[in-house]
């Protein structure tokens, strides 16, 4: 098997990071402040929020990739919206591929960002607000540097699962090389394609790297910041 991919291959993982950096750039802050909602807050319709949040785990791909497509599409509520306010499209373009990536990715990004904030003593909170300080203050200042572990867990995954995400893609904005066809995209179009299946086994090998060191990392991460902490071995 030669390791030599070709331009279409390398411009298909250019994209692919792209898309999965966008897509965790975007998906991370909001991740972050859903997350504080929930590990802090208990309201009416908790229950409804978290089940949202989790729904692209269990939902088929491609329904998710359905629901994009006539929520976004050039006539739809929130696509003309963007167009007419902002003069931004998602259909069909890597924009669109980076918004289906950052919806997929959502759970597994907020999840370990809400346990963070859940196991955080909130007895440290009310002694900053003795000392004057706002609730603001305390989550710049306590809540989230504590999280970090969580955050930079949860953006690395997201990023992975970004990287391979398939059915909401396609569903979404297409399989149009040089403009949403991702590693995933890339994959299944090659072993289409006469020929094809050692350049997919490539990038097919790219992806389980990926994926791989994204897991390491996260692990590594949180270890070594729990130690730093006195946490001790995870």
């Amino acid at each position: 098997m030669s390791l030599v991919l070709s331009p279409e291959s390398w411009s298909i993982i250019a994209l692919s990071l792209r898309v999965a950096g966008l897509a965790i750039a975007f998906t991370v802050p909001v991740a972050v402040l859903v997350a504080y909602l929930l590990a802090t807050r208990r309201f009416w319709g908790w229950h409804l929020v978290n089940a949202i949040c989790h729904l692209p785990l269990v939902l088929p791909p491609v329904i998710t990739g359905y629901l994009l497509l006539q929520g976004f599409r050039a006539d739809g509520l929130f696509g003309s919206l963007l167009d007419n306010f902002f003069g931004i499209s998602v259909a069909f373009r890597w924009t669109g591929a980076a918004l289906a990536a950052s919806v997929m990715a959502f759970p597994l990004i907020m999840r370990p960002i809400r346990l963070a904030f859940e196991v955080q003593n909130p007895e440290v909170l009310e002694v900053a607000k003795t000392l004057g300080a706002s609730k603001l203050t305390g989550f710049l200042t306590i809540s989230l540097p504590l999280a970090i572990p969580g955050i930079l867990a949860g953006a690395v995954l997201g990023f992975a699962k970004a990287m391979g995400e398939f059915g909401a893609t396609i569903t979404f904005v297409s399989n149009i090389p040089g403009e949403t066809q991702t590693l995933a995209l890339g994959i299944y179009s090659l072993m289409q394609t006469p020929n094809g299946d050692r350049e997919a086994l490539t990038l097919i090998m790219f992806g389980v790297l990926t994926s791989f060191a994204a897991i390491i990392l996260s692990e590594i991460v949180v270890r070594g910041i729990s130690r730093r902490r006195g946490g001790g071995d995870a």
